[in-house]
């Protein structure tokens, strides 16, 4: 066990986020189990402890009588500061005990602008950075959405779960432990999990690239091993684990409350949108499931509010008799219903009226675009009309606080389509002062918050290069000075992040070398303005010999090997690449709950059905 001096953490910041002791934390011996396992998440606490994933994955494992699941975040700069000065190794909250000695560590991957930390983490815990160091010690896994293109961190992780994780990480801990008790080889035992769906070893295979720096192809290294890595879902999400309880922060977190999902994947099809693509197909939990559900992580966590979430809440085909059925159980008891994600339309406006009279919740609208032409291309599904419909319900309705997130950079964006952007805000603007002065409440803000395109891998947009920074900065300064109203607020995300995230985004495993440079060079909490460092990154491009732009502009052609193209993540190719031809002819593709639109995800059903029309509404209701 490591143990923390009390004058370390009086010199820290926040020191309830390296004491653990929660409610509901789990507590173990672990000289009884036969697996110990380090959930990290590489960033701090209040961050990694409002991430869904981790929750359901740290109860789920701490199940299993055999393993004990702890949590480990990133210690702020602070913090590190002090463990190094004292020697203090990265330990779990729960024990207490240096993750070096666990039998697993592993890191879920939800933005590349974290990667460094996770070689920070590893360091800190002395852990050999790279997979071929390790002859010994815990095995390193990687898992999450940016998994989807594992290659950036090939020559770190031993290995990666794509997909979704909770049957397969089990499928991998059963293994383990009758490897342990073999007392095998380490490459043994990642050749036994080779063989399980969704699990990826990088050091099976070689590259081979051609003369111009793209990528010929992969190569196995052993024909038993698997040429495509099919990724893992959960076809029956009712029937899933779901933890009754969940830890109870003693510091303030970002997402303090219950989350209940409801249901994984999206039928919208956004073609700039990584998630809506890699979690199809969608699966809803039922409607008495989800009540059940609430009541006992109401009971057992004491929260005060309840979280539907989603990728997109209000596609949920009960969601009216949910949230009512929810409303009515717990208004007398204050608990309060929030949606994160608002579809622009009357109806979901009519929700929040329902919701606000337990609790005032956020208002926030997601146009993506300026223009219908640009909607158009990606495939938005929503009008000027519908958002402006939407506002001015909400404003009769008593709000006077709007979101509105779009994005820049967009494949085919003119500058007519940023200003695009100004001139709708300023229509929403309008909507409110067009009602009459006693509907009005006092004090409208309209903030306009602008992300920059980075095309992902699994999207209709893959192919497509990223804006130049210069030219993002423009737009940037475009759309500011087109902004006039004194009702508007205008903030962006730094291009020169989102770069970096680009890079990372569609790279391949040459660009292990680069992190670890970077890192050498202090760069750390890269998602982070305050220590975002780009001319440190700039000096490890060089020093590498590796051209960022290669990665970030350049367009790729169709018939390219993409880094990511030996993973099946359950949407074809083909259909990604008649998408992306759509959005150049402006088309739009329906939301596939009104037909199946053919991307391939059928494969992995039993049937070859999936969930819409009749049948998903059928599902659903339960």
């Amino acid at each position: 066990m490591v143990k923390i001096p009390e004058d370390i953490l009086r010199k820290v910041q926040k020191p309830a986020r390296y004491i653990g002791n929660e409610i509901n934390m789990v507590v173990k011996d672990p000289s009884k189990v036969k697996v110990r396992f380090a959930m990290c998440f590489p960033d701090v606490y209040e961050v990694g402890m409002s991430h869904l994933g981790i929750k359901i994955l740290y109860h789920l494992l701490n199940e299993r009588e055999d393993t004990y699941c702890e949590r480990v975040f990133a210690p702020w700069v602070d913090m590190e500061e002090e463990m190094r000065k004292n020697n203090i190794p990265l330990y779990a909250l729960e024990t207490k005990d240096p993750i070096k000695e666990f039998d697993f560590v592993g890191f879920t991957l939800q933005y590349e602008m974290s990667y460094t930390n996770i070689i920070n983490m590893l360091d800190l815990a002395d852990i050999p950075l790279l997979s071929k160091d390790r002859e010994s010690g815990p095995f390193v896994v990687f898992g999450g959405p940016s998994a989807f293109n594992p290659e950036p961190l090939a020559d770190i992780a031993d290995f990666f779960i794509i997909g979704e994780a909770e049957e397969a990480l089990v499928e991998v801990l059963d293994l383990y432990v009758k490897w342990k008790e073999r007392g095998g080889e380490r490459l043994n035992f990642l050749e036994q999990i080779a063989n399980i769906q969704g699990v990826y070893v990088p050091q099976f295979y070689d590259i081979e690239y051609n003369e111009d720096g793209t990528i010929k192809r992969m190569i196995p290294k052993k024909d038993g091993y698997p040429k495509v890595i099919k990724k893992r879902i959960i076809k029956d999400l009712n029937r899933s684990y779901y933890p009754e309880a969940f830890i109870v922060p003693l510091t303030e977190i970002i997402h303090d409350r219950i989350m209940l999902e409801t249901f994984r994947g999206c039928t919208r099809g956004c073609r700039f949108c990584q998630a809506g693509m890699i979690y199809r197909p969608v699966r809803e939990r039922t409607t008495n499931k989800l009540i059940e559900m609430a009541e006992k992580l109401v009971n057992n966590t004491g929260y005060d509010e309840i979280s539907l979430t989603s990728l997109s809440i209000c596609d949920y085909s009960d969601i009216q008799n949910l949230v009512m059925s929810l409303i009515s159980r717990y208004e007398k008891d204050k608990v309060g219903i929030s949606l994160p994600s608002l579809r622009i339309d009357a109806f979901s406006v009519n929700l929040i009226n329902e919701i606000q009279k337990v609790r005032k919740t956020g208002l926030t609208f997601a146009p993506e675009a300026g223009t219908q032409r640009m909607r158009d291309i990606i495939n938005k599904g929503v009008t000027e009309e519908d958002l402006i419909n939407s506002v001015t319900a909400a404003f009769k309705s008593g709000w006077n606080t709007i979101k509105l997130y779009f994005m820049i950079g967009l494949p085919f964006e003119t500058m007519e389509d940023v200003e695009g952007i100004a001139l709708l805000a300023q229509k929403v603007v309008d909507a409110y002062f067009a009602l009459p002065k006693e509907k009005r409440t006092k004090g409208l803000s309209v903030t306009v918050s602008t992300s920059s395109f980075v095309p992902k891998p699994f999207t209709p947009f893959q192919w497509e290069p990223q804006d130049r920074i210069e030219t993002l900065q423009e737009k940037q300064r475009f759309l500011k000075g087109k902004i006039k109203s004194k009702f508007i607020n205008y903030n962006y995300h730094e291009s020169y992040i989102s770069f970096l995230e680009a890079v990372f985004s569609r790279g391949d495993r040459r660009l292990t070398k680069v992190l670890i440079k970077a890192w050498e060079k202090g760069c750390k909490f890269d998602g982070w303005q305050e220590y975002f460092k780009f001319d440190k990154w700039m000096e490890a491009f060089k020093e590498c010999n590796i051209d960022p732009e290669f990665y970030a502009y350049r367009k790729r052609a169709l018939d390219e090997v993409l880094p990511w193209d030996f993973i099946d993540a359950g949407v074809s190719k083909d259909y990604l690449i008649k998408e992306y031809q759509k959005a150049m002819e402006c088309k739009l593709t329906r939301d596939c709950r009104l037909g199946c639109t053919a991307c391939g995800i059928t494969k992995y059903l039993e049937g070859g059905a999936c969930f819409n029309g009749a049948i998903f509404n059928k599902v659903s209701k339960g």
